[in-house]
């Protein structure tokens, strides 16, 4: 199995190659790659070799090929599913940027506690009950939750999903939920890094002359 970063970084050697395609860029270079993501050409030689991608010291990578490989090892060949629990404004934001953008990656249902929510179109999709998430993620298949609820939600709703057999669980509530083994989940706290960008952005101020 690839590793956690690895797959991350793919990710954006993806997105970097699918822009450069988009303007006619044939060929890129493992520097080129590490210096618009953040990497070292060492660490994109690596993940690329590890991908099954390969380039030459001429040309370097082939764009196209680059892409088409990533798209190989990240993408499921059917789809994924994808279920959103919570439609704030957090999870209004995903819709709305999901929406006709992946064809691989489809938020196929939405589903809030909140009447006034319930039965409107929300950015392209239907918001649900939560009584009806575990037989609509079933029925959809659903592979991967999206968890934007508050904190005391989080657990519970992480446990209707588990019940609806999803396996993976991106984690925007600011609190930790528990899995049993086999399930993948990814916690983003987005007030925590918030405030760790401020604390380093108040000491570069502090420190600069």
């Amino acid at each position: 199995m690839v590793a956690h970063r690895t797959i991350e970084r793919l990710s954006v050697y993806r997105r970097i190659g699918t822009l450069m395609h988009g303007k006619g860029t044939m060929h890129v270079f493992s520097h080129e790659l590490a210096a618009r993501s953040g990497s070292t050409a060492a660490q994109v030689r690596r993940d690329l070799m590890l991908a099954g991608i390969t380039g030459s010291p001429a040309k370097g990578y082939l764009v196209s090929a680059l892409i088409a490989r990533v798209n190989a090892v990240l993408d499921h060949p059917e789809g994924l599913q994808v279920a959103l629990i919570g439609v704030g404004n957090l999870g209004r934001a995903f819709l709305a940027y999901f929406l006709g953008r992946k064809a691989n990656l489809n938020i196929v249902a939405a589903f809030d506690a909140d009447p006034a929510k319930v039965g409107r179109v929300i950015q392209g999709c239907r918001c649900l009950p939560m009584q009806d998430l575990v037989p609509t993620c079933r029925s959809l298949g659903v592979h991967v939750g999206l968890v934007t609820v508050p904190a005391d939600q989080a657990q519970a709703v992480t446990d209707a999903l588990l019940e609806a057999g999803v396996r993976g669980i991106l984690n925007f509530a600011p609190a930790k939920i528990r899995v049993p083994e086999g399930v993948f989940v990814e916690h983003v706290d987005i007030t925590a890094l918030v405030e760790k960008v401020g604390y380093f952005a108040a000491r570069q101020n502090k420190e600069t002359p």
